[in-house]
Parts: C-alpha cells; sequence; structure tokens
C-alpha cells in the first residue's frame, strides 16, 4: 500500500462510472428526504455542535431538497477543498480510508423506504449526507480525517490495527460529542442523524468521558443499539492535535498484539 503514490483510488475500478443521478430520485425519496429531515432538524439547534449548524446552512441542505452532490461538491470546494465520491455502499478499507487520504468523503446515493424510517443496517444517503456533510466545512475535522485515514493506510495490512483505529473513527466522527461554551453538543454523524440518540446521548442515562486516545482504543463498540458510553472533545483543534498520540498508542498496541 505504501508503495502506491497518493492519488492511486481515482483510477481504482471499484470507483469507475459512479455518480449521483438525480433525476432517478422518485416521489417516494422526496417523501423520505423531507420527513427524516423535518424529524430530525427540530432537534439540532440546541443539541447539535455550532460548526454542524453553521455547517448545513453554508451547504444548503433543505426539507424540500434532496442533497445534490455537485452542489456540495461546489461549496466544499470553496471551503476545505473536499468533495463527495459516490460509493456503492460499504467499500473496502483500502478504498475507504484511501479515498479520505485524499479529501474525498465516501456517500451512497440510495435513500431508504419509507417502512424503513426508522431503522436500517446500512447507512444511506440521508445519513451520509445530513449527518457527514455539514462538518466538513470545517477545517480541523477534515485535517483530522485526512491525517487518520493516512495512518490507517500504513497498517492497511492489519486487521487489528484497522479495528482499534475503527474505534476511534467510531467514537468520534459517527458518536463523538464537544463540549461548547459550557454544553455537551453532538458533533458525530450516528447521533446527527437519530432523533432517539440525540436525545439520550446528552442525558444522565449513558456515560460520558473526556476524550482520551487509549481508553477509546482500549474501547470496543456495537452497532445494533445506542452507545452506552460517549466520549467528549473540548474542540476539532483537540482531535487533529491528538493524532500523534493516536500513532504511537496504536503501534504500541499492535507490537503488543503481535507478541
Amino acid at each position: 500500500m505504501m508503495n502506491k503514490p497518493k492519488d492511486w483510488v481515482f483510477s481504482d475500478p471499484r470507483l469507475q462510472k459512479l455518480e449521483q443521478d438525480y433525476d432517478a430520485y422518485t416521489e417516494e425519496d422526496f417523501k423520505v428526504w423531507k420527513i427524516l429531515y423535518e424529524r430530525q432538524i427540530v432537534n439540532l439547534p440546541k443539541a447539535a455542535s455550532i460548526a454542524y449548524l453553521d455547517g448545513i446552512k453554508e451547504i444548503g441542505f433543505s426539507a424540500d431538497k434532496i442533497a445534490d452532490f455537485a452542489d456540495v461538491n461546489s461549496k466544499l470546494a470553496k471551503s476545505t477543498g473536499w468533495a463527495i465520491q459516490v460509493v456503492p455502499g460499504l467499500i473496502d478499507d483500502d478504498l475507504f480510508f484511501g479515498l479520505m487520504n485524499n479529501k474525498r468523503f465516501c456517500s451512497s446515493t440510495w435513500l431508504r423506504k419509507m417502512e424503513q424510517l426508522d431503522y436500517l443496517e446500512e447507512p444511506d444517503m440521508f445519513h451520509d449526507a445530513f449527518a457527514h456533510m455539514p462538518l466538513l466545512t470545517n477545517q480541523p475535522y477534515v485535517d483530522f480525517l485526512e491525517k487518520l485515514s493516512g495512518i490507517a493506510l500504513k497498517h492497511i495490512e492489519s486487521k487489528w490495527a484497522i479495528e482499534l483505529l475503527s474505534r476511534i473513527y467510531w467514537f468520534t466522527i459517527e458518536f463523538g460529542l464537544i463540549r461548547e461554551n459550557g454544553e455537551l453538543r453532538i458533533y458525530g454523524a450516528g447521533i446527527l442523524s437519530s432523533a432517539g440518540e440525540t436525545k439520550f446521548s446528552l442525558s444522565d442515562e449513558p456515560k460520558h468521558f473526556e476524550y482520551d486516545v487509549r481508553k477509546i482504543l482500549n474501547t470496543p463498540y456495537w452497532k445494533d443499539k445506542f452507545q452506552d458510553k460517549y466520549f467528549i472533545i473540548e474542540s476539532y483543534e483537540q482531535l487533529y492535535e491528538s493524532l500523534p498520540e493516536i500513532e504511537s498508542v496504536l503501534d504500541e498496541m499492535v507490537a503488543e498484539e503481535a507478541k
């Protein structure tokens, strides 16, 4: 992997001819987007990170219009230089991290059906767009994604290392909390796209911990129910500045596992 040029992903056959066909969205698709958007957006002014709220305005999402990736890319190009890369769904780790290491965020283009409003096994584009894309306007956040992905690519042949790094990604990008002006707020996309977990994560029910790289790397997670613990950052700069520690503790744990 390390012998490949940094931009190898752009010629990878797994990505060829994948794009958003906006005209293919049906009336049901627009209804699903509107229902999900309106159901969740009312919860976020007092719950979501200020950077997310600023980002959703900058990106220009609304209830009546499914996210248009061409429009999103135009706006991201002017802010952080990132872009959206269409993928078929869940993809291989090397491709996932390779794209983010090249400032491309992966997104599917399909929307859940009306009968799937409350539960999906695999994230759809509402999660990918509504929950993830607004924060791609935040420079320290995307810098963290890019460099974390670079670390992952160095260890891409080690399933244990990728499992450990997935814990960092899970407890930050997907289920992270941030303290802003003395209040807990949400920046994790897995929470931002869930009305139920938005309320739960900020309540007194789960455990809340300060951001701790070593503790996160030693904490497994689950995908089929609300988390029982959340980690709190003080700023997106803190995430970025923790990258050297992530790499050093990861190296230590991988070496220990290899003994």
